[in-house]
């Protein structure tokens, strides 16, 4: 064994989510630093915000995977037609938590967050149904899958 300086400990790489939040707080230099890293060329503009959010995301990926080829397929569509598809009525009943549902509706946006399977939460109050929710928004029944969009309104109706 060689006599000589002890080795120096190793720092802990920063978490994922310390990595994230220390974005906004480095300077433009260290980002670019980043940036160079993660990605092979740099972005048309230079834009702070878009910068961070885009290593945020790199970071995520990374992590914990990209997208599924099924998402980036139907992802490229949209982007490719600028339509955005009905959800299928499996993805309209397996709404995850903390998934927000808008719709704008005699000019006022409504709000709900999923909570969970049958829970959602609209004004601070909590309902089991969005069909509920959809009937206290408008005071007439409404199919709450329909209201929000999740799936065409009776009659092909896709208001």
């Amino acid at each position: 064994m060689k006599v000589g300086t002890p080795a120096r400990p190793v720092a802990p790489e920063p978490s994922l989510a310390e990595q994230i939040a220390q974005l906004p707080h480095l300077p433009m230099t260290e980002l670019w630093a980043r940036w160079d890293r993660l990605f092979d060329e740099r972005p048309p503009h230079h834009n702070r915000t878009y910068i961070e959010s885009r290593i945020a995301y790199r970071l995520q990926e990374r992590a914990f995977g990209g997208l599924s080829p099924s998402v980036r397929r139907r992802l490229e569509a949209i982007g490719e037609t600028g339509i955005i598809p009905r959800l299928t009525q499996r993805e309209a009943n397996s709404l995850l938590p903390g998934t927000l549902l808008t719709r704008i509706y005699d000019g006022v946006e409504h709000r709900v967050v999923v909570r969970g399977h049958s829970d959602f939460e609209y004004q601070g109050r909590r309902y089991k149904s969005l069909s509920a929710i959809a009937r206290s928004i408008t005071g007439t029944q409404w199919s709450g899958p329909a209201f929000f969009g999740l799936k065409a309104a009776r009659g092909g109706s896709k208001e």
